[in-house]
């Protein structure tokens, strides 16, 4: 492999690495040839394989398998730090380097963020990572050929996970900042990347029709419809496409990140900082939700009656239900609620009233467009909390966050404006072709 000079990258190689290092070693080659992505996604065990070994397409499950890993733990770092941000959740530490995420001032010399792994709340190194993981699979897939998989594997499949996991993590990359860049590329503005993403997802749903897998069909139809939408505030055209593709994902579909008490990295992290360290609490705005006078079970929250060690009170999530959860990547639910938004009207009023059902929650009612697309926003914010779908909701939709800016913050300094995150000193210091300032 050519080195590179960036961090993620080499984050990225020794993952895959110890990733097909720990399958191999755990399963044999027959066993691989069929079960291969979700034995490896179990196992997670130091060691040394020569790097060259995986240009190998016997390796080609473990790679991806090791793609769908980074992921999975990078996904889970950004929901937290994405609630962080916004309205979600409130940091409940003494720790400084974590207050400027709940402050919304982040700089870009803040280490945390830039450099952490995804265990210690790390982003950009984490979804770097889990974006070159996928396009080194994809790229090595793409140069392959069928006869040379492993017995009972399908090209076609692999090239499907590849791509729609390196969409995915274009997604959280395009959301969360402001700008970023591609291995040792330029620097690319949030629209760029989501561009980048939609593309990507065209190559996925190209390739699960080709393998018929409907659940990676579905999966890359919310995240084309999801970075449709996203970029519909540049190009209103998007709308209509977006609504294409959210059409046509059954309601009740469900892709989710697997989980793991075996080691911290597989963690569901949500549970894991709040209900387990309790280093966040459930941020006000999502206490006591209710509809009609009807609790709303989507956001089930709960006082525990304890302080955390900043003294605030700590309010539970009930949405995960232990560190084996699995967080959901892309829902049937998700795909309504980007319908009913493009959609409007009465369409939208009846997609509510569907998830409402669901719910248990009395019905909604309404024949004003402003108010329908109100409610809209407000079913967003309760079906996809703590999914990561907040932070560029807030970003697309305006969203007023309180504390208002310029507020001052209980720990120190003053509340702040982010809402895309700059890119860290990391990536300017160690790319050349990224402009320092």
């Amino acid at each position: 492999m050519k080195p590179t000079s960036t961090q993620a990258e080499a984050r990225a190689r020794g993952r895959a690495v110890r990733t097909a290092l720990a399958a191999f070693a755990a399963v044999s080659l027959a066993a691989a040839a069929c079960n291969t992505l979700d034995d490896a996604l179990n196992v997670d065990a130091p060691g040394r394989l020569p790097g060259d070994s995986l240009d190998d397409p016997t390796y080609a499950p473990l790679l991806v398998s090791g793609a769908v890993a980074d992921f999975d733990c990078a996904l889970g770092s950004f929901v937290v730090m994405g609630g962080l941000v916004t309205d979600e959740l409130i940091d409940a530490t003494q720790t400084a380097d974590r207050w400027p995420y709940d402050r919304r001032n982040v700089q870009s010399s803040d280490g945390r963020y830039g450099t952490s792994t995804c265990e210690n709340l790390g982003v950009y190194t984490p979804i770097a990572t889990a974006r070159w993981s996928a396009d080194n699979a994809l790229a090595k897939l793409q140069g392959w050929t069928d006869a040379q998989m492993p017995a009972g594997t399908s090209r076609a499949e692999l090239i499907a996970v590849a791509a729609a996991y390196s969409a995915y993590s274009r997604v959280l990359l395009g959301e969360m900042f402001c700008t970023a860049a591609i291995d040792t590329g330029p620097e690319l503005t949030s629209r760029q990347i989501l561009e980048q993403a939609e593309e990507r997802f065209g190559q996925a749903i190209d390739a699960a029709t080709v393998a018929g897998d409907q659940s990676l069909l579905n999966m890359s139809l919310v995240g084309r419809a999801r970075v449709r939408l996203d970029l519909s505030q540049y190009d209103a055209s998007k709308k209509a496409l977006a609504l294409a593709d959210a059409q046509r994902v059954p309601a009740g579909f469900v892709r989710s990140t697997t989980a793991s008490s075996a080691s911290s990295r597989r963690e569901n992290r949500v549970f894991s900082q709040n209900n387990t360290s309790q280093n966040v609490t459930v941020d006000p705005a999502f206490r006591g939700l209710a509809f009609g006078g009807v609790a709303d079970p989507r956001v089930r929250v709960a006082d525990t009656g304890k302080k955390a060690t900043d003294g605030q009170q700590i309010w539970i999530q009930n949405k995960y239900a232990g560190l084996t959860s699995g967080i959901p990547i892309a829902t049937g639910r998700e795909a309504q609620l980007i319908a009913a938004e493009v959609q409007g009207g009465q369409a939208a009023v009846d997609i509510i009233n569907a998830l409402h059902t669901a719910a248990g929650l009395p019905a909604f009612s309404s024949a004003d467009p402003a108010a329908i697309q109100a409610q809209v926003a407000e079913e967003r914010r309760r079906e996809l909390f703590l999914q990561g779908n907040r932070l560029y909701d807030v970003n697309r939709l305006h969203v007023n966050l309180t504390p208002v800016a310029g507020t001052a913050y209980p720990k120190g300094g003053t509340y702040g404006t982010t809402v895309c995150l700059p890119v860290p000193d990391i990536e300017r210091l160690n790319n050349p072709n990224f402009p320092r300032t």
